[in-house]
């Protein structure tokens, strides 16, 4: 379990903040400036939903595999995985740096009939609820000490949970395929990435590590103009992956 030093750290880059908070009102347009995240959402979907069911032994058939689970979404956006989570059955919390995205992620959950707890702060405001899930998807390469809000999310893993957590990865391929091509056509808004904060799967591993967790799973995400985004072996542009507590 994560120190209560640990969990006080302050991961929130305010620039980056700012940044993600001029997308809110756009968020949920699938041709807006999140598009690339609509068109994520299926394949990060997919991939939560088989290691949940590894995890706890479930079918792959059920409509809610969460039911009677607790999940945390950080750095939720406007609600993009928070709102699958809890049709999967889960009592959701998505907390996010930037209040003008939460403000969108309540208006949008009230108009589809969806109860999440939405919050505006980093990983130390969650103090000592624990979550049976917890994900974090394409945030960490964003904040601003990587090592404190990795202790952060292991701190906020119930005993027996489980974490999910994806980043680009930091190569050639992820620089050109992320920040020359995506921003600089405009797919993906330009200033959002630093490639400089990618983290290796190795990095990442070993943050992990420190913070008591241990890696039992990790996919590649790739991309191809013919299928998409998809699953596959090779981490060179972004990856997943999941991890228990040890």
């Amino acid at each position: 379990m994560a120190s209560d030093t640990s969990n006080t750290t302050v991961t929130i880059n305010p620039s980056e903040a700012a940044h993600f908070g001029t997308m809110a009102a756009d968020w949920w347009d699938p041709r807006g400036s999140s598009a690339m995240l609509h068109k994520l959402n299926p394949v990060r979907l997919g991939y939560i939903r088989g290691q949940v069911d590894l995890h706890w032994s479930g079918n792959g058939t059920g409509f809610t595999p969460l039911a009677g689970r607790t999940a945390l979404d950080v750095g939720c956006g406007a609600g993009l995985l928070c709102e699958p989570l809890a049709r999967l059955g889960a009592a959701v919390t998505g907390i996010d740096a930037a209040p003008e995205n939460i403000a969108v992620a309540e208006a949008h959950a009230a108009s589809v009939g969806l109860t999440i707890d939405y919050r505006a702060g980093g990983i130390e405001s969650i103090g000592d609820q624990r979550f049976d899930l917890v994900t974090s998807l394409e945030v960490i390469e964003h904040v601003s000490d990587q090592a404190g809000f990795v202790r952060g999310l292991a701190g906020a893993l119930a005993a027996g949970g489980l974490m999910i957590l994806s980043t680009p990865n930091r190569t050639p391929l992820s620089r050109l395929a992320i920040v020359t091509l995506a921003e600089g056509t405009g797919r993906i808004p330009r200033g959002t990435h630093d490639w400089d904060r990618f983290l290796t799967p190795e990095d990442l591993t070993a943050l992990l590590d420190a913070a008591g967790m241990t890696v039992v799973d990790t996919r590649g995400l790739g991309f191809s103009p013919a299928t998409g985004f998809t699953l596959g072996n090779s981490t060179a542009l972004d990856y997943f992956v999941t991890a228990i507590r040890r």
